[in-house]
């Protein structure tokens, strides 16, 4: 329970670290419209994913949050970082698409050893 406790909080931080922190990212950094841009996407995308980043970061860090939310949040993150790879690998090449790999790969086990917290807490 404890090796659970502890790989569900370091992948979760991390992959949090990565992806929630760049929501911020989108709304306080000028570059971060050029680099939408170069990507395809229009300015207002880069608003509305950012403030989805911060609001997901938020659910999936808060304890007293639902459940039911939680699923969503990582549903929308699994969803984000699938697509960032599929952008980044078109426009850019595969190279660019290795972050948010690494944090598809973080959020998946995250994801996997929140629902082993989770039985166990629901045995108890």
């Amino acid at each position: 329970m404890k090796k659970n406790r502890i790989i569900y909080w370091i992948t979760t931080s991390l992959a949090m670290l990565m992806g929630g922190v760049s929501g911020f990212l989108y709304l306080l950094i000028p570059q971060m419209e050029e680099a939408f841009k170069l990507l395809g996407f229009p300015d207002y995308f880069r608003i509305e994913l950012g403030i989805a980043k911060i609001i997901g970061l938020f659910v999936i860090l808060l304890p007293q949050v639902p459940a039911r939310f939680k699923e969503w949040a990582y549903t929308g993150f699994g969803i984000v970082f699938i697509s960032a790879i599929i952008a980044h690998t078109v426009v850019q090449g595969f190279a660019t698409a290795i972050a948010p790999i690494i944090v598809l790969i973080l959020l998946s086990v995250s994801y996997t050893y929140y629902h082993k917290l989770q039985a166990v807490k629901a045995q108890s």
